[in-house]
Parts: structure tokens; C-alpha cells; sequence
């Protein structure tokens, strides 16, 4: 499948294994990327800050298209280096339905290879997996995060076939 890429990502690519994790959710539960394995495609979005325009924007747009993303088969995960306090708050604001969860220290983003823009603002990125667990799709634009959802979609929709 094709990899949809505005701004170049180093590190984890279309065709990789995407590195697992674990990490704490916004009602205070730990969510493992290996929890989907076998029966959901997942959709890991890393945004750069709660209550950032932007980021809230993403966050509303994949929640207002999150029943439609579940009827195509997915899962989301938003992940930030908020804490899970801050993303219960901004999950609130947001109406999110889905796991925020909290990569504090930024471990996660590292294992990705996702490294800061002009040295100091964590990229905005999205990864599909598959159902195996395989990246299908990495999309990379600080400046559209609403074009995040409709590319996921997009390459959900394509998985569904």
C-alpha cells in the first residue's frame, strides 16, 4: 500500500513491524499495542500538545469519525507526552471516546524514530497498522491535522476490501 508522506518521517515505515508498547490511557488503564493483535487494524496518531489548536482539532475530527472508523475494522490510540491527567481533561473538551495515552518522556515517539521539527516541536504523525501488527501507512503533516483522519480512513477503507 502507498505511504502517504507530506513531511518525511525517519524511522518506523510502511512495511515495519510497528514496535510495541504500553502506556497509560487517560482514565488510568494501560493500553498495549499488542491488545489488538489479530483482531483490530489500529490507527496511532502522535500529536504534539493537548489544548493546542491544532491537536484539538485532530482529536474532534477523529472522534466525530471514530464509528465509522470502527465499522472499517480500526482502533485509535492519540499519543503525546501530556500526562493521563491532562489528556482526561482534553479528552473531556474533546469528546474523545478512544485511549489518549501518555508517553511521558517521549520513549514511545523515540522507538518510532519520530524526531522533533526544527529540533524542538514533536511531529504530528499517523501510522495504520494491520491486523498482524505490520505499518500499512505513515502520514506525516504538522499543518493539516485533519487530513491525519481522512488519509487513516482512507487506508482503512482499502484494508476492509
Amino acid at each position: 500500500m502507498k505511504q502517504a508522506r507530506e513531511g518525511m518521517t525517519a524511522g518506523v515505515k510502511a512495511g515495519d513491524r510497528a514496535p510495541d508498547f504500553t502506556l497509560e490511557s487517560q482514565d488510568g488503564k494501560q493500553v498495549s499495542l499488542h491488545d489488538y493483535a489479530g483482531s483490530r487494524n489500529v490507527v496511532v496518531y502522535f500529536y504534539p500538545k493537548d489544548f493546542t489548536r491544532g491537536c484539538a482539532a485532530e482529536a474532534r475530527t477523529f472522534s466525530s469519525s471514530y464509528e465509522e472508523i470502527k465499522r472499517l475494522g480500526g482502533e485509535v490510540l492519540g499519543i503525546s507526552s501530556d500526562s493521563a491527567e491532562s489528556h482526561d481533561r482534553f479528552a473531556e473538551e474533546c469528546s474523545v471516546a478512544f485511549p489518549l495515552l501518555s508517553d511521558r518522556g517521549g520513549k514511545v515517539r523515540d522507538m518510532y524514530g519520530l524526531r522533533p521539527t526544527l529540533g524542538i516541536l514533536p511531529k504530528r504523525v499517523t501510522f495504520v497498522l494491520d491486523k498482524a501488527g505490520m505499518v500499512v501507512n505513515v502520514f506525516s503533516s504538522q499543518i493539516d491535522p485533519k487530513r491525519h483522519v481522512s488519509n487513516a480512513i482512507e487506508v482503512l477503507s482499502a484494508l476492509a476490501r
